[in-house]
């Protein structure tokens, strides 16, 4: 059964197929509009959401499909102290396919072993939000003609930025990408991503704090939001929320034909005023992640009898040491294994990635 957990589950040639797919369905929406009838889409999300949780709504709705769910964790009975596991355990019995949303890192993995239908990651935590980046590269396709030999930006909050950690290994199966990435030191990219993905595949990118002497080389700015909710210590937060902020003014030296993006929403990284700039996306950006993830829910539920050739549970062993990622979901959940990947002679977490020590 196939699955979208990272952006790695899909190979390129399917985010290809998935891009090409996407463009037909906003041309020929009347030609998908009774694909999925008779099919149920689940969406759990135990985070707030806008854009995520409604464009799967529309999107399944636009396919012919019915949705049920909840949009906040305290309204399910996780407020009763049920585990995630038995959540999916029984929402799948429900449903054809499953969307979902969670704060801790890995849960998407851990729904992924309990579950009877497909699941869609849409965002765990500061790990993984496969959808939001396969909506990014329809963007980016529709405004540039390609996905290769492309300069882009990554601006903002690297650390705890998912949207940015899914983006960079999307682009690590495209030729010639070189990522600038902007950010203070406190909210850089994660080691694991530079040395397991970046690295790895021979990536050109530079690190820099400085957003106005970067603007001027970037065909893709893609800024972020710094996200309060990730953040432990507020006083931190106050300090860096507004480190960032794109104006008219700063886009003077960036090319005619840079495209701005960002995963939305936005709070002051982006003044209004650029909004009616013609290099401005994010609002095209959102509009598409309703034909992506109507593209998606086809392919998943198509795709119910292949076996799924991604699964590292194979793979995994248990180990006594828990991982240190305190917001990963085996520190969290109750029932859960500490399982690793052994990378490097170094034990690697299943569900978030983390080095474990």
């Amino acid at each position: 059964m196939k699955y979208l957990n990272g952006i790695e589950d899909f190979s390129k040639e399917e985010i290809d197929e998935l891009i090409e797919v996407s463009k037909d369905i906003s041309n020929n929406m009347e030609k998908y509009s009774k694909k999925c009838e008779g099919k149920i889409l689940a969406t759990l999300f135990f985070e707030p959401s806008t854009r995520t949780r409604l464009s799967f709504e529309s999107a399944m709705c636009s396919l012919g499909g019915k949705v049920i769910g909840f949009s906040s964790a305290q309204n399910s009975s996780t407020a009763k102290g049920e585990s995630l596991a038995d959540t999916i355990q029984v929402v799948s019995r429900y449903s054809d396919i499953i969307t979902m949303r969670h704060p801790n890192d890995g849960a998407a993995y851990v729904a992924i072993q309990n579950s009877k239908v497909p699941i869609i990651n849409a965002g765990d935590g500061g790990h993984n939000h496969p959808t939001q980046t396969l909506l990014d590269l329809l963007t980016i396709n529709k405004e540039k003609g390609r996905l290769d030999n492309l300069t882009i930006g990554l601006c903002g909050d690297l650390k705890y930025g998912r949207t940015v950690h899914s983006l960079v290994v999307a682009f690590s199966r495209y030729k010639k990408i070189k990522f600038v990435l902007i950010s203070p030191k406190e909210l850089r990219m994660p080691e694991y991503i530079k040395k397991d993905v970046m690295k790895k595949n021979n990536m050109e990118y530079i690190e820099t704090d400085n957003l106005e002497n970067s603007i001027a080389d970037l065909d893709i700015l893609y800024m972020t939001r710094i996200q309060q909710e990730r953040f432990e210590n507020k006083d931190e937060f106050e300090r860096l929320k507004d480190v960032y902020v794109l104006n008219k003014d700063k886009l003077k030296n960036a090319k005619q034909d840079l495209s701005i993006l960002h995963p939305l929403p936005r709070v002051n990284e982006i003044d209004v005023d650029v909004d009616d700039d013609p290099r401005a996306c994010y609002f095209e950006q959102a509009e598409n992640g309703r034909y992506m993830r109507m593209a998606i829910i086809l392919k998943l539920l198509s795709e119910l009898k292949k076996e799924d050739k991604n699964n590292n549970t194979e793979n995994a062993i248990e180990i006594n040491n828990k991982c240190s990622n305190h917001r990963c979901v085996v520190n969290t959940q109750r029932g859960i294994k500490s399982l690793a990947t052994v990378v490097d002679k170094k034990y690697k977490c299943v569900y978030c990635e983390n080095e474990i020590k």
